[in-house]
């Protein structure tokens, strides 16, 4: 790891910090990935969702948008594309499938905004990108799984559209440590920054309510 820093040192190790007006990104925090014997089941996201909830909670405190994604598909599946096909398990992502819900730990309220995709990234094919511009956000506190899939494909478009990416590493998972730690390391390297979740609940608690 140390031979892999000092090859990108000085070249890809920048910071970009954070900016004056944050949301919360809640990326497919749902049951399929909780539930034991669900074929998605990975339990470094059971820990992730609990890591986020003092996140969620002070979002909520603080005023910010709070944002989540869910994967749904109509029943003939034509809307899944290629995607589908590539990887068939998502055919459990239909209207009424249980496994298909957010999470209850991190049940959205009222003044939430909840996002239906069909791919990996966040932004592609959806309205989040002119949502978020429309409410003035600068920053994007990027939580949810898997960090191989979703999350880096988020990280990249949500730099891409020109928003600050910040991703608390304690609050995504993969379904094995290997592609999320390349993961990780590759989104800090390029696309956004990975810190610590105290570190985005400092910048948090600093911020005047309804910033």
């Amino acid at each position: 790891m140390s031979d892999l820093a000092n090859n990108y040192k000085g070249v890809f190790d920048g910071r970009i910090g954070f900016g004056k007006r944050p949301a919360l990104l809640i990326v497919d925090f749902i049951n399929a990935y909780v539930m034991e014997g669900a074929p998605l089941f990975a339990p470094d996201v059971v820990t992730a969702v609990d890591e986020t909830i003092p996140l969620l909670s002070l979002a909520r405190e603080k005023q910010i948008p709070v944002l989540y994604t869910k994967v749904l598909y109509n029943k003939n599946f034509r809307d899944g594309g290629i995607f589908i096909q590539k990887v068939p398990v998502l055919k459990t992502m239909v209207e009424g499938e249980p496994l298909a819900e957010i999470v209850p730990q991190l049940t959205p309220i009222e003044s939430d905004i909840i996002i239906v995709k069909q791919y990996a990234s966040a932004f592609f094919g959806t309205s989040l990108a002119a949502t978020l511009t429309s409410l003035g956000v600068d920053t994007l506190l990027l939580t949810g799984c898997s960090t191989s899939g979703c999350i880096r494909a988020s990280a990249v478009d949500g730099m891409q559209y020109g928003f600050r990416v910040i991703v608390p590493r304690e609050c995504v998972a993969d379904r094995h440590p290997g592609p999320h730690e390349a993961n990780l390391f590759d989104i800090n390297s390029k696309y956004g920054d990975v810190v610590s979740k105290s570190e985005v609940m400092e910048y948090l608690g600093k911020l005047e309510n309804g910033n």
